[in-house]
């Protein structure tokens, strides 16, 4: 039999069994459920919750990732370690106006040390990293579940006793298998929550580790105390969500340890009553062990203050519309409407997206829309818990309705926009934390289903109905974030009116040269948002590259009408204004894009083109130095300034620019051979010849490599190697200007020798 049946364990843990089944009723009496030893409880819970997400581990960095890791430049060696203590998770530093403040020093250093050990930027140690970390927070799960659903009880020999084998392991499947932790896992940016996760759940276990008995009698240590307190400081490194697991200590300390009556202390202090002792509040140093609680959270929260160094990051209206309603009867509702899908995420995770912003979910505006209904349900919902966790006459019920209520609100807290605006509408990640809270409370509705259900079998296996689904929505969800493609294609039928979901689909087909598709999302995106400066940014650009430039400059000009400090709108502009021969009109559009971008090297490179087309060298040479300056390795820089000077006849000049760039980018074979045509024409043909060589090695396939060679050897005599590149170069490219010409003179020439020694 594998539901209800005996625990054959050592008899000394059946007694303590026996002993808390005495002072208060035990959960597991009427869960039908598997009951296993502890080691293969938590075996069982890593195994499934690796292979829910197993299938992600050889995906790509996708969505943020791109931002948090490709390009930040806190992962790289050259970054000095001390750099990551003042910028914030995108690599930006702190004090900047346009930093988001996300302050994750520890996330951001194990991401360097994923890239230090991969030697680059290779998905798959990060994506290991984070599965890892998510099976061993689920089976910490199973211990910490044992605590909350079974309460905290020491052996004789100062062992912890799990009192709710079965409850806790169902608890922790919940947790193991719940889709709603597909983007924590699968998206490498979710390492700050898994990170955040972990040290949370040591701080908990570490403050109940506080409470083992020793010989003295029942006291508590404060060096566990203490201890915990510095975990929830090194969760909060990982994530701001992290400070919240000190409220929940102590709420842990009052229900549990003290069990204190919330009821019974409310009336207390209404009533004026001065007998706290009998209250509970100075039982057992329960006031001590608060007040340190609330000194360590208060020096972090002060600490991290000061290193922000200014005040909160500005978020646009398209991150958070509701926040930025004028309405205060506007704001409630619909912030009180994002919780209520908060909460039916963690009941339905169906219909998951990477983003929900951008229309996703228009505001509600008046009473009159039917989504007040969500509203209701969940109030509804949570009053009535609320209710049975404060006057409930049954002790058990209260503790552990509390319980799930505060592992469900208080970690949400700091994504509530109660205390600061945040800059999502819904995001799931926050909901990792708040799950617990959730599964807290649905293994308890199970125990209390199973105690009415006379068919207790029946419900046993609708449960395990449910893990299997959330099993395979795990697996398919993670499949849709092994890529980029698949993630945005999956969010169409979820969320058609984000206009951002457009935009990535769109972004994503242009990357991978699909450019009429990519048109058709990007003005989709477009009218969804008509402020959207980003879609009319790369819709721009398309059609400036498909020479359908009036509409490029109309979209580019609306864009930086709307966000006027947008730089590359402005240049992409200028680039547009340039091809139509608007020369001044261009010119000034690069300054403005420079002015509000001071290290721009693409605009420096666009304006000296600009120059160089009329005729101003100098200003031209001037431009693309200042673009290899802000960037060393700016090849399309360095090639025309030698294209330029050689050109010009300042082949000595260009020599030198070569030379340099060559020094910087020395595996760049277009450089090379700029500066082998160079060479030829000071006669240095020896050298001349060995960078075309060079060059040809690392592009085969380029005839212009292939025909300046055969002319260096033209003139150099060496007429049969000029011969054979030649016709490598006429073979690569038939149409090849000059080379076809060039060709006829050399066999000319050599007829002509042959007839000479015939």
């Amino acid at each position: 039999q594998i539901f209800n049946q005996h625990n054959a364990e050592a008899p000394n843990l059946e007694q303590a069994f026996h002993r808390m089944a005495q002072m208060e009723p035990n959960l597991d009496h009427d869960v039908s459920w598997f009951l296993l030893p502890s080691y293969w409880a938590k075996m069982v819970v890593a195994l499934i919750s690796f292979l829910c997400f197993a299938n992600s581990y050889d995906g790509d960095f996708v969505f943020d990732d791109s931002e948090a890791i490709i390009n930040n430049k806190d992962l790289r060696t050259e970054t000095p370690l001390g750099d990551l203590w003042y910028h914030d998770f995108w690599g930006s530093k702190l004090s900047s106006n346009t930093s988001h403040k996300s302050y994750r020093p520890l996330t951001v250093l194990t991401f360097r040390i994923n890239y230090l050990f991969a030697g680059g930027f290779y998905p798959v140690g990060f994506h290991v990293i984070n599965i890892i970390l998510h099976c061993t927070i689920s089976v910490l799960m199973v211990d910490v579940f044992s605590i909350l659903l079974g309460g905290l009880q020491f052996s004789n020999k100062g062992r912890r006793l799990n009192l709710a084998p079965k409850s806790s392991l169902l608890a922790a499947l919940l947790f193991a298998v719940h889709p709603v932790h597909t983007e924590c896992v699968a998206g490498i940016v979710g390492r700050a929550d898994l990170l955040c996760a972990l040290f949370f759940l040591l701080s908990f276990l570490g403050y109940c580790k506080a409470f083992k008995e020793n010989k003295e009698g029942h006291t508590f240590s404060v060096f566990w105390v203490l201890v915990s307190v510095v975990l929830g400081a090194i969760a909060m490194l990982c994530k701001e969500q992290g400070i919240t697991i000190l409220g929940l200590n102590a709420v842990f300390d009052a229900l549990v340890i003290n069990k204190i009556n919330l009821l019974e202390l409310i009336r207390k202090l209404l009533y004026k009553d001065k007998s706290l002792e009998s209250a509970g509040l100075l039982r057992k140093g329960l006031l001590f062990r608060i007040t340190l609680l609330m000194c360590g959270g208060a020096s972090i929260l002060y600490i991290r203050w000061r290193i922000m160094g200014t005040g909160p990051p500005a978020f646009t209206e398209v991150d958070n519309p509701a926040s930025f309603a004028d309405s205060l009867f506007v704001r409630a509702i619909n912030y009180n409407y994002y919780y209520s899908l908060n909460a039916w995420l963690l009941l339905c995770p169906w219909w998951l997206c990477f983003d929900w912003s951008m229309g996703c979910i228009p505001l509600i505006k008046s009473v009159s829309d039917w989504r007040i209904i969500a509203l209701a349900a969940l109030w509804f919902c949570l009053i009535g818990l609320i209710c049975q966790a404060l006057c409930s006459e049954d002790s058990h019920k209260r503790r552990i309705l509390t319980l799930g209520l505060g592992f469900l609100i208080i970690p949400f807290l700091p994504a509530s926009n109660l205390f600061f605006r945040v800059g999502f509408v819904v995001a799931e990640r926050v909901i990792y934390l708040p799950s617990i809270g959730y599964c807290i409370l649905f293994t308890y509705g199970f125990s209390l289903l199973s105690k009415q259900a006379k068919k207790k079998r029946i419900l046993a296996v609708a449960v395990l109905g449910i893990l299997l689904i959330n099993v395979m929505r795990c697996a398919l969800r993670s499949s849709q974030w092994r890529s980029e493609e698949q993630l945005f294609r999956s969010a169409l039928s979820v969320c058609p009116l984000n206009a951002k979901v457009h935009y990535n689909v769109g972004k994503n087909l242009a990357d991978k040269g699909n450019q009429s598709a990519a048109i058709k999302y990007y003005r989709e995106a477009v009218r969804l948002n008509p402020k959207y400066v980003h879609a009319m940014n790369n819709l721009g650009n398309i059609l400036k590259e498909r020479n359908e430039l009036h509409e490029a400059e109309e979209l580019l000009s609306l864009a930086v009408q709307i966000q006027p400090d947008f730089a590359a709108a402005w240049m992409n502009l200028g680039i547009v204004q340039n091809s139509l021969r608007r020369f001044e009109e261009a010119e000034q559009s690069y300054w403005t894009a420079i002015k509000h971008r001071k290290k721009y090297p693409d605009c420096y490179y666009n304006l000296g083109r600009l120059y160089a087309d009329l005729n101003r060298h100098i200003d031209a040479l001037n431009a693309w130095r200042n673009a290899t300056v802000l960037k060393p390795e700016h090849s399309l820089a360095w090639n025309n300034m030698i294209i330029l000077l050689d050109n010009t006849g300042n082949l000595a000049q260009a020599e030198a620019v070569g030379r340099e760039a060559l020094e910087l980018i020395p595996n760049d074979h277009s450089l090379m051979f700029s500066l082998a045509n160079v060479l030829g024409k000071s006669q240095k043909y020896k050298e001349s010849e060995a960078l075309f060589l060079k060059a040809i090695k690392a592009n085969p396939n380029a005839a212009s490599y292939h025909g300046n060679l055969a002319v260096l050897y033209h003139r150099w005599g060496n007429l049969d190697l000029a011969k054979k590149h030649y016709e490598v170069s006429l073979k690569l490219d038939p149409t090849a200007p000059g080379t076809k010409e060039n060709y006829n003179l050399l066999r000319r020439k050599l007829e002509q020798l042959q007839k000479k020694g015939g």
